[in-house]
């Protein structure tokens, strides 16, 4: 009696994929199937289209069962031959599999890196971005949110924004900001800020009726300009008050800018370090559509926000999972919602109260590649109406 069989040849894994191990199928298992004489073979790799061959096999009679052995082998050899032509010859046509390195961070150097910001050229946030990344390019915005558009929009890879000063506090506009847009924190930077009084070529001090530069440099510079008894004009930017005094040659007007926005602009430094604080610090943000990979080889800060409900000793539960668990916070600020501001709350018999609904931001030094800051965030998640992980990423330690 002649037996009729089928070997269906398949992948020992027919959806592989370079998501995997990597290696190639090291062999084909037979099934024996009742059929037509054939043997069919197809193959499926990932985003690969596969290929099908097929080939006859003639009836072999029961006894023949050394013949049948040796025909069935060279059909197997014969097949897993072509599919390692096929393979050697399309490989090259594959996607490379991503490594860690392809999801770290471009290089420290910033080169190739377009990096928006608020302001003109010579601002702070600008000596920000240079101190991140040396080598980048940086490309000027009018408003914070327009920094962080050009990075949705993909025109730049990383926005720079200061979030606070050691002098004057957080800056709550930028804060409003993080929670609006989805951008990923993935670094900061501390910059110690080094005030200077500008004009132009040939003015001096006595000259200057009014001095021009953004609110808070003026204000950080109050003994020097009380001394000097000038009038005080606000602008949105140190480096624009450089700018616009130089291209329309003020010669009663002064500016507090840096240094570079003096060599930029082509004015003349009149006195140098003026800020009331010598260790004015303000510390910037790095941001990127895409989170880094955290780690522990270094020290790490990660920030969220979150909401609570109301009640006695609700915050101090929040605060306590960090404090359980070792772990140090570094920053913590408060700023009512927005789209719902008011809250009616029932008071005994007096009728009712209202209170502000907060979010709450918090930077705490931990990474959280570490099972104490992930267990702390699990913590909280269990009694937080809301949460979110702004980011996780290298602290600065330098100034």
């Amino acid at each position: 009696m002649a037996l009729k069989s089928v070997i269906v040849l398949e992948s020992t894994n027919p959806h592989f994929g370079w998501n995997d191990s990597g290696s190639k199928p090291s062999g084909f298992p037979l099934n024996w199937i009742n059929g037509p004489e054939k043997v069919c073979k197809s193959i499926s790799f990932g985003g690969f289209s596969g290929f099908l061959a097929c080939r006859a096999i003639r009836n072999v009679e029961d006894g023949n069962s050394s013949k049948r052995s040796t025909k069935l082998q060279r059909v197997i050899d014969e097949t897993k031959s072509e599919v390692s032509k096929r393979l050697q010859k399309d490989s090259s046509s594959f996607p490379k599999p991503l490594s860690v390195s392809d999801l770290s961070s471009t290089a420290d150097d910033g080169s190739k890196v377009r990096i928006s910001f608020k302001g003109c050229p010579g601002s702070y946030t600008e000596d920000a971005a240079f101190k991140a990344y040396p080598k980048c390019e940086t490309v000027p915005c009018n408003e914070f949110e327009d920094a962080f558009k050009a990075v949705e929009l993909w025109l730049t890879d990383k926005a720079v924004l200061p979030i606070e000063n050691s002098s004057s506090g957080s800056i709550h506009r930028n804060y409003d900001l993080l929670l609006r847009h989805r951008l990923h924190i993935v670094g900061e930077v501390q910059l110690a800020v080094n005030f200077c009084l500008l004009a132009l070529p040939g003015v001096r001090s006595e000259h200057l009726k009014r001095v021009i530069s953004h609110p808070q440099a003026l204000s950080l510079s109050d003994s020097l300009l009380s001394k000097l008894g000038v009038s005080r004009e606000n602008v949105d930017d140190t480096a624009v008050a450089a700018q616009y005094v130089a291209s329309n040659g003020l010669r009663d007007a002064g500016v507090v800018a840096s240094a570079r926005a003096a060599e930029i602009y082509g004015l003349n430094i009149l006195a140098d370090g003026i800020q009331d604080d010598s260790d004015n610090i303000t510390r910037f943000l790095v941001l990127a559509r895409d989170p880094i990979i955290p780690r522990t080889n270094k020290q790490f800060k990660t920030s969220i926000v979150f909401t609570l409900d109301e009640g006695p000793g609700v915050l101090f539960k929040a605060l306590a999972v960090f404090a359980l668990r070792g772990i140090n916070l570094t920053k913590i600020e408060s700023r009512p919602q927005r789209k719902r501001p008011l809250r009616v709350v029932d008071d005994s018999n007096t009728g009712s109260a209202k209170y502000f609904d907060y979010l709450f931001y918090i930077d705490f030094e931990a990474s959280m590649a570490e099972p104490r800051a992930q267990n702390a965030l699990g913590h909280l998640q269990e009694f937080a109406t809301f949460l979110r992980i702004l980011g996780c990423y290298p602290m600065d330690t330098t100034l």
